[in-house]
């Protein structure tokens, strides 16, 4: 594609900003000139060759356009007449130059990049008009019928709209109207517009409309004109623009963007926070000051602020932005809601949305598959748990006992009031991982094959794990599950302070159950802490003392003491379905210790939400065996099912589709 813009007129109406130049060369601002602004503007679009027709001081523009540093290829044609004809006798002098498809612009003409970006990304012939302004006196008007222009001229006026000569053309409707410029030149009609050829033959083109609105596109007549321009051009260079990213990982896509939401103003970007982005995708491999400054250092990007939520209403309603740039993948799915928000907004004060084709394709999978590898690495799984924890103050987790549950785990999420909630970690519980091997949970399953499920979810998911370790066995037993626990990559092991053979805790005092004396377990945390060899690996300690009923102050001396002792985290159970004993536990821990984290179970006191919990300073919420005790009886009701009706049938409308499971599994080939 090549460039033709019309340079060859007097600009007489100009006075004396045209005495010693031609007019394209008239400043527009403080940095651009018309023509400066144009040759910028067909550089940004990929277009490299220009060919450009002079005539009144065109050495001026020659030299002028040799020294503008732009990667353009320049092909100046004098139109030795230009005092006598008009713009269509010089693109005759340029026609052996113009075999290609082509952009044709006055060199008066000015217009904002939104207007050039959608000129030239046309799959049409088309040329720029706009059905909000009125139509002139004595300017370009087009006539439009089913979608297709028919005449172009200053006299029409029924079915017409305002027009501007800015066009993209096609070879093939170029050649017709090329062709009958030759002829109309070299039959002497050169004191016309070239737009009159083109009536002549505009059933033979299919020239298209493209409504500009209410956008910048207007040519510089006279100094009047000139003022509107400047000021149109300061509004359009100081009008904000906002785009939101999640990415921690920048690719060319991203930059193309970014580089077409810079045309249209000042850029401004916001950073979504770790917390949105935990609960949003997954957790970030960049802290939230890293992608900030990630952005911060991009050309051309006016400032970087924090987006705190995925919903846009807050920073929109602050910034009040003309535009909101954004990929068009959220059209449809869980984002639309966000963006039908973004929408609401925007139409409360005038702004606009404006969305590109959303980058996708492989090399952007492999790019979101090598970040999944990154998080699964030990490393990285096993310091995450800390990190959410200072990131979001409250944590979830739901248990899992095999690869399919961790994939549950990893992949659930539910799209609530314009946000994402996931779970943020794993809980690979004693007694689920022995109730799915048909054992009792009473440590009969060993820790080799404790490890094993460790790793068949570790094999499929991301996301952080927390290790029921049971009583964590003998002092000298602890230190190995630790070590092994820690290399593997676990990111807490929970121990709770009972010795002697296993009973769920549930069972309370049915059951004989010993708990541990004080002096003892914290000899067990010690012995954890010294086998550690990272700061990331935290050990948590599970206090009995509510569900053995010793007592508020006895569960409370051991709380201090664990921590004392060097525990990470105190976990608090109790088997009452109401909450309170558990608030007044923490709400009386808290005291003293206002930054140890609290880790509750809440499955027998459930109806409490997680915003309670975090009010009374709880961090970490296990939803403990609830995929267990949910699909056993899914699973037994199926086989029921098929030995009542000696068929599979009825049983189909409870199964889930074989192909919905296996989009579960991650595709590593």
């Amino acid at each position: 594609m090549k460039a033709l813009i019309l340079n060859s007129g007097m600009g007489n109406r100009m006075g004396v900003l045209t005495s010693e130049q031609p007019k394209c060369m008239t400043e527009v601002s403080g940095t651009e000139t018309i023509l400066s602004r144009q040759l910028k503007q067909i550089k940004d679009a990929g277009i490299d060759e220009v060919i450009i027709t002079t005539g009144y001081y065109d050495n001026v523009l020659v030299e002028y356009c040799q020294n503008i540093d732009l990667p353009l290829c320049f092909t100046f044609v004098k139109n030795p007449a230009f005092q006598d004809t008009n713009y269509i006798y010089s693109i005759y002098c340029a026609r052996e130059y113009l075999d290609d498809d082509l952009i044709l612009m006055h060199g008066d003409l000015v217009f904002e990049n939104a207007v050039f970006d959608e000129i030239v990304g046309s799959e049409k012939s088309c040329m720029a008009v706009s059905t909000l302004q009125a139509l002139p006196e004595k300017d370009f008007k087009a006539v439009v019928r089913a979608g297709r222009i028919e005449k172009v001229g200053i006299d029409f006026f029924h079915e017409a709209v305002c027009a501007q000569p800015l066009y993209k053309l096609l070879q093939k409707d170029w050649k017709v109207w090329l062709d009958e410029i030759i002829r109309f030149c070299e039959e002497g009609e050169v004191k016309c517009y070239a737009e009159d050829a083109l009536n002549m033959v505009s059933d033979g083109c299919e020239i298209c409309p493209v409504d500009i609105r209410g956008q910048l596109c207007s040519e510089v007549d006279n100094p009047d004109d000139l003022a509107v321009v400047r000021s149109r051009l300061h509004e359009i260079e100081n009008r904000i623009v906002y785009m939101c990213f999640a990415t921690d990982i920048l690719h060319s896509g991203h930059i193309a963007m970014i580089k077409k939401a810079q045309k249209l103003g000042k850029l401004i970007i916001g950073v979504l926070s770790d917390e949105a982005v935990a609960g949003y995708k997954r957790f970030p491999l960049l802290p939230f000051s890293e992608r900030k400054s990630m952005f911060e250092n991009i050309v051309g990007v006016f400032q970087v602020i924090e987006q705190q939520t995925l919903s846009y209403k807050e920073n929109l309603e602050r910034l009040k932005p003309a535009y909101v740039v954004h990929g068009d993948d959220w059209i449809t799915g869980f984002q639309r809601p966000i963006r039908d928000e973004v929408v609401s907004v925007l139409a409360g004060y005038g702004g606009c949305l404006v969305e590109f084709p959303y980058s996708a394709g492989k090399r952007y999978e492999e790019l979101e598959k090598r970040t999944r590898e990154e998080l699964s690495i030990p490393e990285m799984r096993r310091a995450r748990l800390k990190k959410l924890l200072s990131i979001k103050g409250i944590v979830t987790a739901i248990e899992a006992h095999n690869g399919l549950t961790g994939l549950i785990a990893e992949n659930t999420t539910v799209y609530q009031d314009g946000g994402a909630r996931q779970f943020d970690a794993m809980w690979i519980s004693s007694l689920c991982d022995s109730t799915a091997k048909g054992k009792p949970d009473i440590e009969l399953v060993d820790m080799s094959s404790r490890f094993r499920t460790v790793d068949d979810i570790m094999e499929v998911t991301t996301k952080p794990i927390i290790f029921d370790g049971d009583t964590g066995g003998m002092a000298q037993h602890f230190v190995y599950t630790v070590r092994t626990l820690e290399r593997m990559g676990v990111s807490m092991v929970i121990i709770e302070d009972k010795i002697g053979l296993k009973k769920n805790s549930l069972f309370g005092n049915e059951v004989k159950q010993t708990q541990d004396s004080i002096s003892n377990f914290c000899e067990k945390i010690k012995a954890g802490k010294r086998a550690q060899k990272t700061k990331d690996f935290m050990i948590c300690a599970r206090i009995e003392s509510l569900i053995l009923e010793q007592g508020m102050e006895d569960a409370l001396k051991r709380a201090y003491a664990y921590v004392e002792a060097g525990a990470d985290a105190i976990m608090i159970h109790s088997r009452r379905k109401e909450p309170e004993e558990i608030f007044t536990f923490v709400d009386r821990f808290r005291k003293s210790d206002g930054r140890t984290p609290v880790i509750v179970v809440p499955t027998s006191f459930h109806c409490v939400k997680e915003e309670e919990f975090r009010q009374h300073g709880i961090n970490i919420v296990i939803y403990a065996n609830q995929l267990t005790r949910t699909g056993f009886p899914a699973m037994q009701h199926a086989a029921r099912l098929i030995l009542e009706h000696h068929r599979a049938m009825e049983c189909d409308e409870i199964c889930m589709p074989i192909n919905e499971i296996i989009r579960l599994i991650p595709d590593e080939s």
